[in-house]
């Protein structure tokens, strides 16, 4: 995806120019996980495809930089996804994505899976009809492989499309769900995360709930919770905080498979990513 972010730095108001500080970089969820991880020293293949224009020709370009492997499918007729970002004064940001050519993602887009160590999903092939099934014929051939699955519910926003049921049908199909405060409610049900967590364990077998400047917690099926504070940093836009938050975890998880030293190296990359204007390592 191609994010086009404008910083605003006073109150929008309907019909009136409001001056802002716009740039434009790569952006998709699970192309930032790639490149947080790939930055960081893992490897990662991106799963993903883009429009033959400008825009495709940029965001691959920039995987390229990063050095994260991925798919070269240029989907002729289509154009590249685009996400555009509002980011306020608090740093907060509000976004409008286009998924473009990554509707109708299918298991030919796979590529070898033999040297794999884990997958990260995220939530927007799933709730996006044009590439949902092809998604879900994915993560059954991942399943049969015996591979662990992180999977990133994505915004509430997102997952209002499809409802509660169908994306809690969805959490039994993987290994860990990494989600935020709000989405944990809204799939759990629970206001307080500690009840949240102990709800979604019935559906998965491990939960990470990122908090903000409140921490991370993350609890394994028969195991006591865990918790640790946020990292002190300036904030200056929260775009793909989650996501690098989801790659430090990834990065940490697959190496030692202990979850206090996972979130912290998770905090530690969103701490990075909120200081920086967009979604990807600088």
């Amino acid at each position: 995806m191609l994010d086009v972010t404008a910083v605003v730095g006073a109150p929008i108001k309907q019909g009136v120019e409001t001056r802002a500080s716009i740039s434009t970089q790569g952006g998709g969820a699970a192309a930032n996980v790639a490149s947080w991880l790939a930055v960081s020293g893992t490897p990662a293949h991106l799963i993903a495809r883009v429009g033959d224009d400008p825009a495709g020709r940029t965001v691959l370009a920039e995987l390229d930089r990063f050095r994260v492997e991925h798919s070269h499918k240029i989907i002729p007729g289509a154009h590249t996804g685009v996400v555009v970002v509002l980011v306020d004064a608090l740093g907060e940001r509000t976004m409008f994505p286009d998924s473009g050519a990554n509707s109708g993602l299918s298991p030919d887009d796979l590529p070898p899976l033999d040297d794999v160590t884990a997958v990260y999903l995220s939530g927007y092939p799933l709730v996006n009809p044009m590439s949902r099934q092809g998604a879900l014929e994915i993560l059954g051939i991942v399943n049969e492989m015996g591979l662990p699955v992180i999977f990133d519910p994505s915004t509430v926003g997102v997952l209002l499309e499809v409802g509660l049921k169908q994306v809690r049908e969805w959490l039994t199909m993987v290994d860990v769900v990494v989600l935020n405060e709000e989405e944990a409610h809204f799939l759990s049900g629970k206001n307080n995360p500690i009840e949240a967590a102990a709800e979604l364990l019935q559906l998965t077998p491990l939960v990470v709930i990122k908090r903000g400047g409140n921490g991370a917690l993350a609890q394994a099926r028969g195991s006591a919770l865990v918790q640790i504070p946020a990292v002190d940093v300036e904030v200056v836009d929260t775009t793909g905080a989650g996501d690098a938050f989801a790659a430090g975890f990834i990065k940490g998880w697959i190496a030692k498979n202990e979850l206090v030293d996972s979130l912290h190296s998770g905090a530690e990359l969103a701490a990075k990513c909120v200081a920086i204007v967009g979604s990807r390592p600088q």
